[in-house]
């Protein structure tokens, strides 16, 4: 970032001084990319997890919004609400999410709270939890914006370990407790984050079993952490549900202090910035509305009102319908053409995943796909975008050479042609001068 700046004196003006914390905000790899691509008019980008533009639900919410502002809440609604949020909307958030899992503990309107996007309950969740120096254990890979996150606090992010089908391997988690506590790092362990359904980046869920053995794992090592449950994409199947339920619903989770993160924002209308987080400790949620009440006291209430209003319509689970087919179609649109622009044929591997907005593609031996190098270079100059997986793990990950490729915002045609790009790129990579 530019430190100085001349005054209209032509004195050079000097910056503030900066706390431990602003010196840490050097800059967002997701900005510089989004920079990079906006230079380029004419790129294709699979880097962006936005959702899909043309099919947002404007006459339903447009329908809402007659609804509130007619209802008996109509001025109200306009007015401050309270910092924790809507008590309905947090009725139906807690019923919404104990439907998901069928059973089990069922969480309490009480525990639920509204936050602008599930990422400011993440942010919470940090800064009530960690002090510079801390660690998070994370998934191998994870979302890396939440890893940003942590770069900016000054906390380090350790990934826990995968076997080769990429599911959280038990014996090698214990393997790296084991470590951290030899090495006098346990007591800095302050939160186990799983992105477990249909993750950003991979596409991939937790099974239950895996649930419960890490579960096990950390308490026969001692580490009763919090553990953070981001659950952004679960309700983005394509055709059933991921049946692992959440760890509100497990046992084995049962002494651990828990917060389950949804959003609103990716099932519905992106723009309205309504996400929830559900936390089983009275202490923890009180600290974290402490925080929140300091940044904003209370997430749009008018926002919150359309969402009640569409979940009372039946018009929220009537588009989160058509969109689990119409990213069916996306992603098969994109996967058939990858495979026919012969991307599998040069040593490249990925699968389909049954939910979400993500292919994650590993690239052959000798292709790196590190930001800034020859194949990130290649596709910018065919037109297309894509995330480097390299931003997509912690501390103690082998990286690999990876792609997130986004299917949510392009249009059929457009994810054809993207494809085709991308193909080409990886044939001039692959093709000796």
């Amino acid at each position: 970032m530019s430190s100085k700046r001349s005054s209209p004196t032509g004195s050079v003006r000097p910056p503030p001084a900066y706390s431990a914390l602003g010196r840490r905000m050097t800059g967002s790899v997701i900005v510089t990319m989004m920079t990079e691509a906006l230079a380029r008019p004419h790129v294709l980008s699979l880097a962006a997890g936005f959702t899909d533009t043309a099919s947002l639900p404007a006459d339903a919410v447009r329908e809402a919004v007659a609804g509130v502002l007619a209802g008996p809440e109509g001025k109200t609604v306009l007015q401050y609400g309270s910092n924790q949020g809507r008590a309905v909307l947090r009725d139906a958030v807690a019923a919404r999410t104990a439907g998901l899992d069928g059973g089990g503990a069922t969480p309490e309107a009480a525990d639920v709270f509204l936050t602008n996007g599930s990422q400011q309950a993440l942010h919470l969740a940090m800064q009530t939890l960690c002090d510079p120096g801390d660690i998070i254990l994370v998934e191998s890979p994870t979302y890396f914006v939440f890893l940003e996150i942590l770069q900016g606090l000054g906390v380090r992010a350790v990934s826990l370990p995968v076997d080769a089908a990429g599911r959280l391997d038990p014996e090698g988690v214990a393997t790296l407790l084991a470590g951290l506590r030899r090495r006098g790092e346990a007591e800095r362990v302050k939160a186990v984050y799983l992105v477990s359904y249909f993750s950003n980046p991979s596409g991939n869920s937790l099974g239950e079993e895996e649930k419960i053995a890490l579960a096990e794992t950390l308490r026969r090592a001692g580490f009763h952490c919090p553990v953070i449950e981001d659950a952004a994409y679960r309700e983005l199947y394509y055709k059933t549900p991921h049946p692992a339920r959440s760890v509100f619903a497990l046992e084995a989770w049962a002494d651990f202090p828990k917060l389950y993160l949804g959003t609103f924002t990716k099932p519905f209308a992106s723009g309205l910035k309504v996400g929830y987080g559900i936390c089983d400790t009275p202490d923890w949620l009180a600290r974290m509305l402490c925080f929140k009440g300091h940044q904003d006291f209370g997430t749009a209430h008018f926002n919150q009102a359309l969402i009640e209003q569409a979940l009372a319509a039946g018009s929220f689970d009537s588009h989160l319908s058509r969109q689990r087919e119409r990213y069916r179609e996306k992603m098969e649109t994109l996967d058939t053409a990858l495979r026919e622009g012969g991307l599998d044929g040069l040593g490249w591997e990925w699968s389909r995943p049954t939910g979400g907005l993500y292919l994650w593609a590993k690239s052959p031996a000798g292709v790196s796909t590190a930001m800034g190098g020859d194949f990130y270079r290649q596709c910018l100059d065919e037109g297309v975008f894509y995330v480097p997986g390299e931003l997509c793990f912690g501390e103690g990950a082998p990286a690999g050479d990876w792609v997130r490729l986004s299917f949510g915002v392009l249009e059929a045609e457009q994810l054809r042609e993207a494809a085709a790009r991308f193909c080409r790129a990886a044939t001039a990579l692959a093709t000796p001068a």
